[in-house]
């Protein structure tokens, strides 16, 4: 038996928060593509509701009053720093902090969340609360496995994909689940190939002088990556979710449709 990631409500939209914490393209990809479903018959099937950031010097500010979105704020560093902390790396104190922004966003009786370019693991009130309905976008193909895992998870995917030797990269949607980077896969992005400069190798970029090097690599077919993947893919992931299109079985299976998602029918 299927159940529905989303089942939507008549003809009201999906209510969504999109959570950020820096630049925030990634979320106005997806309020451009609601302003372009709202000019359709049919309307926008989601409606960002609103913008949650967890850095002050985020642009969540700016987007929402270029949008016309609520957004509220919530320092994670300032969270972690009362708590006698200089990093957020300590993930026991985080589902104190992740009920605190429950508790903050639960007056706008949100559907579901987007993370687009939020850059703090979600835990436990937050998974709980929207279960299977908190989407993300990961730089990286995650069908790709070694050793039974996804092979390029964390924020290093890119890199790694290069000093790996491999011929493309792609950008992934998947349901965050406690495991980072480790929810169903929703879909895969258009391929991006990987063009090194003439002479150079993924082992010349591995030795520790061209550390430099490779991260501006890195960061040129992240950029692209984004472009060509992330920004098509993430609201179209959205949309989708919005219409009710995709299914969980009882054994973790995703369905598009109706019909079991998986290998080439990820790709967009």
């Amino acid at each position: 038996m299927l159940k529905p990631l989303y089942a939507p409500k008549g003809d009201k939209p999906m209510k969504v928060a999109g959570f950020m914490s820096g630049s925030g393209t990634n979320l106005i990809k997806i309020l451009e593509k609601q302003a372009a479903l709202n000019q359709t018959s049919s309307g926008s099937p989601f409606e960002i509701r609103l913008i949650f950031t967890d850095n002050p010097e985020s642009k969540a500010a700016e987007i929402a009053a270029t949008y016309d979105v609520p957004f509220v704020v919530k320092d994670i560093m300032a969270f972690y720093r009362s708590l006698g902390r200089e990093t957020k790396k300590d993930l026991t104190l985080r589902p104190e902090y992740d009920q605190q922004v429950l508790d903050l966003i639960e007056p706008y009786g949100l559907d579901a969340l987007v993370l687009a370019g939020y850059m703090s693991v979600v835990t436990q009130p937050l998974l709980k609360a929207f279960a299977g309905r908190i989407i993300n976008v990961h730089p990286a193909d995650l069908r790709i496995l070694t050793m039974g895992k996804r092979k390029y998870t964390g924020d290093y995917a890119v890199r790694d994909a290069i000093l790996a030797g491999e011929k493309v990269i792609r950008s992934s949607t998947h349901i965050v689940r406690q495991e980072v980077d480790g929810g169903e896969l929703l879909m895969v992005s258009a391929a991006v190939p990987v063009i090194l400069p003439p002479g150079i190798s993924p082992e010349d970029l591995g030795a520790p002088e061209s550390s430099a090097r490779l991260n501006q690599i890195a960061g040129e077919h992240q950029d692209l990556l984004k472009e060509i993947g992330d920004w098509v893919i993430l609201p179209k992931t959205l949309e989708r979710l919005a219409r009710g299109q995709y299914d969980l079985d009882r054994h973790g299976q995703v369905y598009f449709d109706g019909e079991p998602l998986g290998g080439d029918r990820l790709e967009i």
